[in-house]
């Protein structure tokens, strides 16, 4: 739980659905795939938004647990969209000085073994590569689910023999995959759902919720401040 003086009127912390890209794809008479397309290059904006407003984390919900069970062909489009989109917008920042001065280190949460041997190459190179920034960390779920999160925590500390009587919450954090991380201070979720999708279930446990009705690609940098503005006026009180 957070001390007073911790406290701030910008998040540190922000969790993202980006939801509705199959809804707006559809809606304009568009392959789905396009709606996977305009979302994910709407969300290296946000990521941008976020930083330039003094954000210094970001987790966003890419691809769930669930979602293997999507088509063949939808699943592999994401897989490769993924793939594709951490070779051109991140591997740079293992090579341009502008890029890295930006400080952003990547990390992919989830079962990263299930996910297609290429891909996780390219994740490995990125990670390894960004491991020493530390102004912003950009989280991407992948194969994630939040009660897979807190199994794999669980195991993890048995495996390392730690008695119940050891096992705080603080130490079982340590565990899970956003270790090392603040807690959310603030979960936006765009697309008009109101639920949280077996996502980050333990970590968001005081954050604020704010749920926005616009498909996930119209969500623009004047919604952020929108949210953020919102956010700074709420009282939090974190069970007190």
């Amino acid at each position: 739980m957070k001390n007073k003086e911790e406290r701030s009127s910008v998040p540190r912390h922000i969790v993202l659905f980006p939801d509705g890209n199959r809804r707006w794809a559809r809606e304009r008479g568009l392959d789905t795939l396009k709606g996977h397309k305009a979302g994910y290059e709407n969300l290296l904006k946000f990521r941008e938004w976020c930083q330039e407003r003094g954000v210094k984390a970001l987790t966003a919900f890419g691809f769930s647990t669930e979602n293997w069970n999507r088509t063949e062909k939808e699943v592999s489009y994401l897989m490769k969209l993924l793939e594709t989109g951490l070779v051109r917008h991140f591997k740079r920042y293992l090579k341009e000085e502008e890029l890295k001065r930006l400080g952003v280190r990547v990390r992919v949460i989830g079962q990263i073994d299930r996910l297609p041997k290429s891909l996780q190459k390219v994740i490995s190179e990125v990670e390894e590569g960004t491991k020493g920034n530390d102004t912003f960390f950009l989280n991407l779920a992948i194969s994630y689910g939040g009660r897979w999160d807190i199994v794999q925590a669980a195991q993890r500390a048995m495996r390392e023999g730690v008695s119940p009587d050891e096992l705080t919450e603080e130490r079982f954090a340590s565990y899970l995959s956003t270790s090392g991380l603040p807690d959310p201070d603030l979960v936006i979720r765009a697309g008009g759902e109101m639920r949280f999708s077996n996502f980050v279930l333990w970590q968001a446990a005081y954050a604020e919720l704010f749920f926005e009705p616009k498909y996930w690609p119209d969500f623009t940098e004047e919604d952020l401040d929108r949210v953020l503005a919102e956010y700074a006026r709420r009282q939090r009180r974190f069970g007190e």
